[in-house]
């Protein structure tokens, strides 16, 4: 059962056997990801990596992937040109990088995407995840984007060699 996303009408869904939801992706809309900060939410099918959240404010998710708690200092490097790009870093970090540990609640439930990451190229394109909408679906800086309650009913059915399919 995979999660696939797809473009109908000037809106965005994900569909993981359940029936369509409403999601949000990159200000760019879904094509080919061209490299780092294009906004595109790259067209293809991803393996799913690993799981993100914040226990202080949600439960660890069900999932098949082993929860992993988001630390005040836990980053993700968006530096091309870096040795960790597209990779965990651990804050302060001296290159270009994202906070994990937000004030707002986008990344409360952070799945990552395998994107640009088996081999990483360097400026392709960073930190491609499925995490929490803004309330009126704005667009993403690439990424997937959905309800807390979507999130947690797809990732307690998803199992082992599930992608994300973003046609």
């Amino acid at each position: 059962m995979d999660l696939t996303v797809t473009a109908e009408d000037g809106r965005t869904f994900v569909d993981w056997g359940q029936g369509k939801r409403r999601c949000a992706v990159g200000k760019g809309g879904i094509a080919i990801k061209q490299g780092e900060g294009d906004g595109i939410t790259p067209r293809g099918s991803w393996p799913l990596r690993a799981l993100y959240y914040r226990a202080d404010r949600i439960a660890a998710p069900a999932c098949y992937l082993t929860p992993v708690a988001i630390r005040p200092n836990d980053g993700w490097c968006d530096a091309p040109g870096d040795p960790s790009y597209n990779q965990p870093v651990t804050l302060p970090y001296a290159a270009s990088h994202e906070e994990m540990w937000r004030f707002d609640h986008l990344y409360d439930l952070v799945l990552v995407i395998g994107f640009n990451d088996d081999p990483v190229v360097d400026g392709k394109g960073s930190a491609i995840f499925l995490h929490l909408a803004r309330p009126d679906f704005a667009p993403t800086a690439g990424c997937v984007a959905l309800t807390l309650g979507d999130a947690l009913a797809a990732l307690a059915q998803l199992r082992d060699g599930d992608r994300l399919v973003v046609a």
